[in-house]
């Protein structure tokens, strides 16, 4: 009887301390994967007197064309704005935004790059701008949506399109996570990431241990299942790492020198790993995803130098 007892008791506890652990798993999903407004996340207004004031006045009143697309699972309906460049050019720039932003928030590299004289594309990703959807991809669904608005552009832009693919912070891992694609277009000539992630997991583990001082036992394998029993993969699967051990097309690295999101030394990970023909730039100064506020001319001429070798 103390035996059985002692059998109850301790099966007791361990349904106790699995109940506990997938609760804070589920509640560690709603704030990684849920789209919401997040606490870690501040907006920084532009003011008369912020570099990025001419850009974003650009933006607000630049002839936008809204495009549409479905996903290519779930049937979500997605948005895009595509703006022309002045003068006509088969020559385009696909803009992937960081996590929860949105295509508008993109606007100093829309600028950026139609002042260069490309067209630009900015897809809203699942869940976040006027996409549909109720999870943040991180870059891993996304990657197969993107490829889908590549083939749109093809067919707007013409057979003899131009195009090079360009995403900050999410949106960078989600340029590397599409480069390891057999189905990108031919059409897609180079990549430009800038402080993208080596792996989901990497980062979700990454940020645990730094805003809320959480091991990565048990808590980040627990939540990359709750993932995958909803959305179909793991946080290891969406690997930007592995992505770029595929790739053959050029691709240029940018980061920030000093970042303290997705800390500096991914770059370095996914630049070695990289097998086509590749660039490293690491920008001086602080801040995550920063590095074209804080280095504007110099991030604007190591871009068009890029650009002008692979769409020329």
């Amino acid at each position: 009887m103390k035996a059985k007892k002692v059998i109850l008791i301790t099966l007791g506890v361990v349904a106790v301390i699995v109940a506990a652990l997938f609760g804070a798993g589920l509640y560690f999903y709603q704030v990684a994967v849920v789209p919401s407004q997040k606490s870690f996340l501040s907006e920084e207004k532009i003011t008369k007197d912020n570099p990025l004031y001419p850009e974003k006045q650009w933006y607000q009143h630049v002839d936008k064309l809204s495009w549409t697309e479905e996903s290519t699972t779930r049937h979500l309906k997605l948005r895009a704005n595509y703006i022309k460049a002045d003068q006509a050019t088969n020559k385009t720039i696909v803009i992937a935004h960081g996590f929860m932003g949105n295509k508008d928030k993109m606007y100093p590299y829309a600028y950026l790059f139609h002042k260069l004289g490309y067209n630009v594309l900015l897809p809203d990703d699942r869940g976040h701008g006027q996409s549909q959807g109720n999870y943040i991809g991180y870059g891993w669904p996304d990657r197969m949506d993107y490829i889908k608005w590549i083939n749109k552009l093809v067919k707007y832009t013409g057979p003899d399109s131009k195009i090079a693919v360009f995403g900050t912070s999410m949106g960078g891992a989600t340029t590397m996570m599409i480069s390891g694609e057999k189905s990108v277009p031919k059409q897609v000539k180079a990549y430009i990431e800038d402080c993208g992630y080596t792996s989901v997991y990497d980062e979700i583990k990454y940020q645990a241990k730094t805003m809320y001082h959480l091991p990565e036992y048990p808590l980040v394998p627990i939540v990359s299942l709750i993932n995958d029993w909803k959305n179909g993969y793991t946080f290891k699967t969406a690997s930007a790492l592995n992505q770029v051990k595929k790739n053959k097309k050029p691709m240029l690295f940018i980061h920030g020198y000093d970042d303290k999101f997705v800390p500096t030394k991914m770059v370095k990970q996914v630049y070695q790993a990289d097998q086509g023909p590749k660039q490293l730039i690491v920008m001086p100064g602080k801040g995550h995803a920063k590095s074209y506020e804080n280095n504007m001319s110099a991030y604007t001429k190591d871009v068009n130098k890029f650009l002008k070798k692979y769409l020329d």
